[in-house]
């Protein structure tokens, strides 16, 4: 559905009528003006109608309708491509959610199609109109705009993924035991999301801040290189994280190995304890008559300390080497 249709001229806004055709008409006869219209979610007939106005390519018309594309820039005839998948951190589960957008560039006309509940597109409208001289830069403005909002939200949420890893680095070097192996694939999940956000829009945001490309203003190529230089440092940090979680898994899965390995030498300390006991009794219980000490008063009491001597030392033993 559509969420917002306006004509832009001169940086100015101004609503635009029922009548698309003759808003997109009036927008390409006036001079630095262009129609910005957006969509969530629409269908392939709401789709199809707009794509008859702007002439947009029917790949990319599917492509919009069907989502689920990798962040890109792309050029059918007289019309630029550009999807972005903006992110989302869910503070009650603290997992990162992936939407996708996708602008489509022309003369005299942006659209905007949005999947999902990541939304910087009303902030990015409202901080465009209170700015008219970068409007005056046509459809290339909206496109920084958004590319800016989209990579602005990646560097928050660089910082909510950092304190989800310092928790879960404590609890791993903690001495309390645990296991936090699910927690740190969790993660591993969400910085691979991120990972797909964000590494593949280098290139486009590359191409928009160093080439010349039809439907980019010239004077919005420094606001492109700006948006680049930030993605950099977030590909950065994403990267880090990656390596910094697998060395936490590592140091997991070495820490339970080790705490298995402890386990294993306290079961056999106290199994070797007990051996004593039980061979001794094993040996006395056999009932033999002519069995040495049977008979002799004192001889009950001297297994018993023969034994609690035994299992004493055998326990001071164990504690020594550090096996209890």
């Amino acid at each position: 559905m559509i969420v917002d249709c306006a004509l832009y001229s001169c940086g100015v806004r101004e609503e635009a009528t029922d009548d698309l055709a003759a808003t997109v008409k009036l927008a390409r006869e006036l001079p630095d003006s262009f129609v910005w219209i957006g969509l969530f979610e629409p269908s392939q007939s709401e789709l199809s109608h707009i794509a008859a106005q702007f002439g947009l390519h029917p790949l990319a018309v599917e492509d919009a309708v069907e989502a689920h594309q990798r962040p890109k820039l792309e050029i059918y005839g007289d019309n630029l491509l550009v999807v972005l998948k903006p992110l989302r951190y869910d503070e009650a589960s603290s997992s990162v959610e992936a939407g996708e957008l996708m602008l489509f560039l022309g003369e005299a006309y942006v659209v905007t199609v949005r999947h999902g509940e990541a939304n910087p597109l009303k902030e990015v409208r409202r901080r465009l109109e209170g700015a008219p001289d970068m409007l005056r830069c046509g459809p290339s403005s909206v496109l920084y705009g958004v590319c800016d909002a989209v990579v602005d939200t990646y560097g928050g949420i660089t910082a909510d993924v950092n304190r989800d890893l310092e928790e879960v680095e404590t609890n791993v070097f903690s001495p309390e035991r645990s296991n936090d192996a699910s927690t740190i694939y969790a993660l591993k999940r969400e910085v691979l999301e991120f990972r797909h956000a964000s590494v593949p829009l280098a290139e486009p945001m590359k191409a928009l801040a160093e080439r010349n490309m039809a439907f980019v203003h010239e004077d919005m190529r420094p606001f492109f290189r700006d948006v680049s230089d930030h993605l950099s440092r977030v590909n950065d940090q994403v990267e880090a994280f990656d390596k910094l979680l697998a060395d936490i898994l590592n140091a997991n899965l070495a820490q339970v190995s080790v705490r298995q390995n402890e386990d294993m030498r306290r079961i056999s300390a106290w199994i070797a304890i007990a051996v004593v006991p039980t061979m001794i009794a094993g040996i006395y219980g056999m009932n033999f008559d002519n069995m040495p000490e049977l008979r002799w008063q004192y001889g009950y009491f001297l297994v018993l300390v023969l034994l609690a001597t035994i299992c004493a030392g055998l326990y001071l033993a164990f504690k020594r080497s550090g096996w209890l």
